[in-house]
């Protein structure tokens, strides 16, 4: 009996040592290692967080006839949180303050979002639509086709995408919806008088 327990103590001992220590080489690769997003979009969320803590008023631009207008509306966004992995940007139209714009440095990839809520702050049945950056863009410009959770939750073959651009010297941001290839909702914000 003596035999085995001095046989099994070692292995116990080994065991614990090896559950409970440090990581293995390729668990520490794993935790180490972090996937940025690209430089473009990386230099892109600088200059909106660049805005932070100010809010601009907007227009409606363009509104592809048959579609609502809100060009008789007030158009408002704010600037709200700004991170390195992400920029809240709170849309408000007159009184509705439902909407915030989110860009979120998600896996590696640069993604937007929609985040509509009730005035409880319950989540809307339709929120936290919108897509990854396609690549494309840079530092004042970003492209988001509609993402597979985005045409699940919207249930349409319409290939919404979204463009969000600034005017390179920091005077314009312009949000823009598009069907297809072809703009059916513009809105211009002027960055140049703060509220």
């Amino acid at each position: 009996m003596k035999r085995k327990v001095l046989w099994i103590l070692p292995v116990m001992a080994i065991l614990l040592a090896y559950c409970g220590g440090a990581p293995r080489e390729s668990e520490q690769a794993t935790t180490e290692t972090e996937v940025t997003i690209s430089e473009a979009e990386q230099a892109f969320l600088k200059n909106l967080a660049s805005l932070c803590g100010q809010s601009f008023r907007g227009r409606e631009v363009y509104m592809q006839e048959g579609r609502e207008s809100w060009a008789d509306k007030d158009l408002v966004m704010h600037v709200t949180v700004c991170e390195d992995t992400h920029v809240h940007i709170p849309f408000h139209i007159d009184d509705d303050t439902s909407r915030t714009w989110m860009f979120l440095a998600e896996d590696g990839r640069l993604r937007f979002r929609h985040d509509h809520r009730h005035p409880d702050g319950t989540p809307e049945e339709q929120t936290l639509y919108g897509g990854y950056a396609d690549g494309k863009g840079d530092a004042f410009g970003q492209y988001f086709p509609a993402d597979d959770y985005t045409r699940e939750l919207l249930t349409d073959t319409l290939n919404r995408q979204w463009n969000v651009i600034l005017d390179e010297d920091m005077t314009n941001f312009s949000y823009q919806l598009q069907y297809h290839g072809e703009v059916v909702f513009r809105a211009d914000f002027d960055l140049t008088s703060p509220l």
